[in-house]
């Protein structure tokens, strides 16, 4: 492992943390343990010349799924950090690696995304997964805190 992820800041995030606490989850055979945190998110990491040789031919493999849901949790679980709320995750996907991915709280929708070709699902680096999910969260805390009669139900 290069010695530069290791001290690079974005690993120390709560959102990094959140995320390897969900692979984890994932993880009902420990293979995971004793696994850097870049190991265990490197599968997330799918560069532009590694998305080419994904072929979107057949059915998303069942690690591909696993990981799109651990994606959408991790986000539940730090809205749920930081308003109180329950946020819950539901991720709807076809055969052909395209759906949506919601997450509500209450009643409250505050994440609605169509997702596609996840069959090559990945981002460039942590630091773009990261800001996906920044983005994501900063919208989703902005409509609890404009709509809060309706989060609470």
């Amino acid at each position: 492992m290069s010695e530069t992820l290791e001290h690079d800041p974005i690993m120390e995030t709560d959102f990094i943390k959140e995320m390897v606490k969900q692979m984890r989850a994932l993880d009902s055979y420990g293979t995971y343990d004793g696994w850097t945190v870049e190991r265990i998110l490197s599968p997330y990491i799918v560069t532009k010349e590694m998305r080419r040789q994904i072929p979107v031919i057949g059915d998303p493999d069942e690690e591909t799924l696993s990981r799109v849901k651990a994606f959408y949790n991790g986000i539940s679980a730090l809205i749920e950090k930081e308003c109180g709320l329950m946020a819950v995750p539901m991720v709807n996907l076809s055969h052909e690696g395209f759906g949506r991915a919601l997450i509500t709280v209450g009643k409250l929708v505050v994440m609605d995304r169509t997702v596609r070709d996840i069959h090559r699902y990945g981002y460039d680096s942590y630091s773009k997964m990261k800001d996906e999910a920044d983005k994501y969260l900063s919208v989703a805390l902005g409509l609890i805190g404009k709509y809060p009669e309706v989060a609470g139900l």
